[in-house]
């Protein structure tokens, strides 16, 4: 299962994430209201926590954003207005539940399992690009109707691009999506994992270039 994390306050945000992490839960972390909207657009989630009060875009401008767009992502808002109307507000925003700050560890795995299990109907789609396949619920991916065994890092790369379609990503841009909460590798990294892709899919019948390299800018999917 994967879950968002938008939350200003990094020391509590970093406390969250490794405790939702050691109950195996795979955590991407923004730090603002946009960031948070940008990973949604990249990535299929199963789960967003949402701080109410946040830079750049709040919580509830977010979540209404969310539900506006037809994002249907259980959203758990997280705050430290405990009263009535405040809740309410975040409830009419599209927010699903509500959990109040200083968050208990018990309360928050039991409310988010609650959630899981009401959104575990909604199965998100299959991303294609001519013959392939990626499943971000399964985590299977196939070339020609060849399976792909792909590592954790080289699937977040492939569904990013998957999700851009013919929108050329930086290398700094790869990096900021998929090393949110560990430190940052440096740019040689990606080429080895884009190198890993592509002799991967050409041993499945895909071209030499399904994933083109755009000269001193970065990396987009072959035109099909």
């Amino acid at each position: 299962m994967r879950i968002l994390l938008v939350e200003d306050d990094i020391p509590l945000a970093e406390t969250l994430a490794e405790a939702m992490t050691d109950h195996l839960y795979v955590v991407d972390l923004a730090e603002d209201g946009e960031q948070g909207w940008d990973c949604v657009k990249a990535f299929d989630y199963d789960l967003m926590l949402l701080d109410v009060m946040l830079p750049e875009t709040d919580g509830l401008t977010l979540c209404q954003r969310l539900r506006s767009h037809g994002y249907q992502i259980p959203v758990l808002m997280i705050t430290a207005r405990d009263t009535i109307s405040d809740k309410i507000t975040g409830l009419d925003a599209g927010a699903d539940d509500y959990i109040i700050k200083p968050i208990d560890l018990g309360e928050l795995f039991a409310r988010i399992r609650a959630l899981l299990r009401r959104g575990s109907n909604i199965t998100p789609p299959i991303l294609e690009w001519g013959d392939l396949q990626l499943n971000p619920s399964t985590y299977e991916v196939s070339y020609n109707h060849h399976p792909l065994r792909l590592t954790p890092k080289e699937f977040s790369l492939l569904e990013l691009l998957l999700r851009n379609n013919r929108r050329v990503l930086s290398r700094s841009v790869i990096i900021e999506h998929l090393w949110k909460t560990e430190s940052s590798p440096d740019e040689h990294t990606i080429k080895v994992h884009i190198r890993s892709l592509r002799k991967k899919l050409k041993a499945t019948g895909a071209d030499e270039d399904f994933i083109e390299t755009v000269h001193s800018i970065g990396y987009r999917l072959k035109s099909l």
